[in-house]
């Protein structure tokens, strides 16, 4: 069994066509969000004298929420939002049950 098969088992999906989609909208959202935190660092100036920590609590604080959020927008362009919205409401259960 191959990768390709071996996700579309994991996710229990029903076609390849909808494999390569959700493989489309995470790469989107991955290439869209590092746009965002280039965009987002210029902004507040960030250089690279700017303190490791401050650059990740602003990451966690703001880039991960919209990545999280263009899964969800690149997933319904591409028909695949309740997917990801399965997905999204598993990964928030477990962020705030513990």
């Amino acid at each position: 069994m191959n990768w390709k098969d071996r996700l579309k088992e994991k996710w229990e999906l029903d076609s390849m066509t909808q494999l390569w989609a959700i493989l489309a909208v995470f790469t989107f959202a991955g290439s869209s969000v590092v746009w965002c935190r280039k965009g987002l660092f210029w902004l507040l100036n960030y250089t690279d004298e700017t303190p490791l920590w401050l650059k990740t609590v602003t990451y966690i604080v703001f880039i991960f929420p919209t990545y999280q959020l263009l899964l969800l927008f690149y997933g319904f362009i591409l028909g695949q939002f309740d997917f990801f919205w399965k997905k999204e409401k598993k990964l928030f259960a477990r962020v705030f049950n513990r």
